[in-house]
């Protein structure tokens, strides 16, 4: 009997202990979770023909299943932040992965058009805390450039994923109806909630916990937004980010009603969004070397010039596939370019009030993205031109803002930043 405890502790102290979370799983864990937000946006693209005549929808009212996502995934993209630096990291994302789980059920469930949409508009907001806390979790751990190259590492696996969703879906769609896509939606939720719940430590520590002091934060958030040598950056940012929600929200009916090539969606959905993680690895490669400043700014001059010959095809007679998706796909790599290095910038002269600013610009950017890209899918009129003269007119709005919160001055460092210099 007396042997019993000098055993368990003598069994206790030859089992090897856990290994700790190592910087390359944390890599593809914080990655793997954000791709799960953009899952829930691509996967059920190949679907909205066969959901729209399941369940009644008529024209372009379609797109609120993928429109109402982004748009209160904006909103909720205020919450998480404040939550997390007060009452820790894990629980929070946790409690967001969860609520994925169940609205992904209850979207499979989903009686009607109206509870669809309903159910999606929740999931979009409670998913929020998804995508806004593993750059928290990185920050917690690591700095500087060493931040940097791990969020560019995780971005190109996380834009990976809206190539590879729509082919998983339509995988998917041959063994089952759209609602099996939602199912596939929550069991990835499951999957990912158990790698978070069995390896990812607590990385808040007890003296780093905030309280949350609302008109605090909002002031924070003020500041952040009102600033002109950023405000141009983030508002700007927001149009062209639009334009690109616009080819998401309408990208099935463009390719499958306009040019006839719904059977090859899949693939060409993967060539425009694959250009994109393309980018955000050459611009990890050479945003050090060359600056933030000048590869953004050139990279939106060449999306304005691409833009402008887009427009030019739209107009023309019988518009071929094969003069879009080049065009189309170039221009997304342009955004590779412009999205990183514009928040970048934006997100520079706060340092003391990160969490607070990072909320802030996320809001106006996926909002104004969101309600942006949804009017420019709703104006599809069964040609390319609607598309065509948002991201030219984006662009060209984009260029006038930068312009403003450069005070005229292009590809160089800022007065401020020369100043520190």
């Amino acid at each position: 009997m007396g042997k019993g405890p000098a055993m368990a502790t003598s069994q206790a102290s030859v089992m090897p202990a856990r290994k700790a979370l190592g910087e390359t799983e944390l890599l593809w864990m914080m990655a793997m979770l954000m791709a799960l937000n953009a899952f829930g946006i691509d996967a059920i693209l190949p679907a909205l023909d066969a959901l729209a005549a399941d369940l009644s929808v008529s024209g372009n009212d379609r797109q609120f299943v993928i429109g109402v996502f982004l748009l209160t995934g904006g909103i909720g993209s205020l919450v998480p932040g404040a939550l997390a630096d007060r009452f820790g990291r894990r629980p929070v994302l946790l409690g967001a992965v969860a609520v994925y789980i169940v609205l992904s059920v209850l979207s499979a469930l989903a009686p009607t058009y109206d509870a669809l949409i309903a159910v999606r508009a929740a999931q979009g907001f409670f998913a929020a805390g998804i995508v806004a806390l593993p750059p928290a979790i990185i920050r917690d751990r690591v700095g500087g450039d060493k931040m940097a190259r791990m969020m560019s590492l995780i971005f190109v696996i996380f834009l990976m994923v809206p190539a590879i969703a729509p082919t998983i879906g339509e995988a998917i769609l041959q063994f089952g109806s759209w609602r099996a896509i939602f199912a596939a939606m929550a069991v990835l939720g499951v999957v990912m909630g158990a790698w978070v719940y069995v390896r990812l430590p607590e990385s808040l520590t007890e003296e780093n916990r905030q309280p949350i002091a609302v008109r605090a934060i909002a002031a924070n958030m003020g500041r952040a937004l009102t600033q002109p040598s950023v405000a141009g950056y983030v508002i700007g940012s927001a149009l062209v980010f639009g334009a690109l929600f616009g080819f998401i929200n309408s990208s099935q009916q463009l390719i499958t009603q306009t040019f006839g090539a719904g059977d090859i969606f899949p693939l060409v959905f993967g060539i425009c969004a694959g250009s994109m993680a393309l980018a955000s690895w050459s611009n990890s490669r050479i945003v050090e070397r060359f600056g933030a400043r000048r590869v953004s700014h050139t990279a939106l001059f060449a999306f304005i010039g691409v833009s402008a010959v887009q427009v030019m095809f739209a107009f023309q007679p019988g518009e071929e596939l094969w003069h879009f998706v080049p065009l189309m796909a170039i221009n997304m790599a342009l955004l590779g370019f412009i999205g990183s290095n514009f928040g970048a910038i934006a997100m520079n002269p706060f340092f003391a009030i990160a969490g607070a600013a990072s909320s802030a610009h996320g809001f106006v950017r996926m909002t104004t993205a969101a309600l942006l890209g949804g009017a420019i899918g709703y104006a599809y009129d069964g040609t390319a031109r609607p598309l065509a003269l948002a991201l030219l007119a984006s662009g060209l709005a984009c260029l006038a803002l930068v312009l403003w919160s450069e005070k005229g001055k292009l590809f160089g460092p800022s007065d401020a930043e020369m100043r520190g210099r």
